[in-house]
């Protein structure tokens, strides 16, 4: 019943919002094209650094490569094998690693 009604803000309202579009000539469409080219240039971007920087990266990461595994054979075995025991196993890897998303949804379950 209430929906029926109408008070004078109303009604004015109603004529304020029914009259034409005022004519822009094609104003709206060069703003709406120029916000769309942002946008892509935006999503290209950031995969375009990330290609380039790679590219740039890759040289020196074989480089360091290459000296860790300098580097490795200099450390004693001894030390290797006490350390290799401290190291978890996979089993507890993958058991903590399904723990965590367990309580991430859980946690996003609680949010929502």
């Amino acid at each position: 019943m209430v929906e029926k009604m109408k008070d004078v803000d109303d009604k004015m309202l109603e004529a304020l919002f029914a009259s034409e579009p005022l004519p822009d000539n094609g104003f709206s469409e060069k703003i709406v094209g120029r916000i769309r080219r942002e946008l892509w240039l935006r999503r290209l971007t950031l995969p375009t650094a990330v290609v380039v920087g790679g590219l740039i990266a890759v040289k020196p990461l074989l480089g360091l490569a290459g000296a860790l595994l300098n580097l490795a054979s200099l450390v004693p075995q001894r030390l290797v094998e006490q350390t290799a025991g401290a190291i978890p196993s996979m089993p507890t890897v993958v058991l903590g690693a399904m723990l965590l998303v367990v309580c991430l949804v859980g946690a996003r379950g609680l949010e929502d």
